[in-house]
C-alpha cells in the first residue's frame, strides 16, 4: 500500500486533506456532519484510494447514522473525485472507496477492559493489605532451624538414659 511507495504516500496525504476539507466546507449534507477521515491508503499504481472514516454518533443510533453517512459518501464520491483530480493535478485520478474505520470503536472497548482490570487490581491490593496468613507467616523449614531441632533432640535422648 502507501508504505512502500513514497509518491503514493504523498498522494494519500493530499487526498486526505482534500476530502476532509471538502466534507467540512463544500458538502452541505447533514449526514456528514460528524464524519472524520482517519486515514487514506493509495495503491502503488495510484488506481484506488481507500478512505477510512469514522463517526461520532449518538448513543444507540450509531448503526443508522453510519448507514446514512455511507450513503451520503457514496453519493458524493464523484464530486469528491473531481475535487481530488483538480487539486492533485494527476493524469489519472484514483477511484475513491470509503471504508468505515472500526479501530476507534475497538479502542474504546479495549479502554473499558483495561479500566475493569485496573479496578480489579485495586480491589485485590486492598484485600491484600488487610489479609493475614492462615498459619505461620513462613511455613518452610530453614537450615538454621533444623540444627536447633537436632540439638534439642540430643538433649531429650540424653535425659531419657
Amino acid at each position: 500500500m502507501a508504505g512502500t511507495n513514497p509518491r503514493a504516500a504523498r498522494i494519500a496525504a493530499l487526498i486526505q486533506r482534500v476530502v476532509a476539507s471538502s466534507i467540512e466546507h463544500e458538502l452541505h449534507d447533514k449526514r456528514l456532519s460528524s464524519i472524520t477521515v482517519t486515514e487514506v491508503r493509495v495503491t502503488n499504481d495510484l488506481q484506488i484510494a481507500k478512505i477510512y472514516w469514522t463517526q461520532l454518533g449518538h448513543e444507540g443510533h450509531e448503526d443508522g447514522e453510519r448507514k446514512r453517512a455511507q450513503q451520503a459518501l457514496d453519493q458524493a464520491k464523484g464530486h469528491l473525485r473531481t475535487l481530488v483530480g483538480h487539486k492533485a493535478g494527476l493524469r489519472l485520478t484514483p477511484q475513491l472507496q470509503f471504508v468505515f474505520d472500526e479501530v476507534p470503536g475497538e479502542a474504546h472497548e479495549i479502554e473499558d477492559i483495561l479500566a475493569m482490570a485496573k479496578k480489579r487490581d485495586e480491589d485485590l491490593a486492598r484485600a491484600r493489605a488487610t489479609a493475614h496468613y492462615a498459619g505461620d507467616a513462613d511455613p518452610y523449614k530453614h537450615d538454621d532451624e533444623s540444627e536447633d531441632e537436632d540439638l534439642n533432640d540430643e538433649e531429650y535422648s540424653s535425659d531419657e538414659e
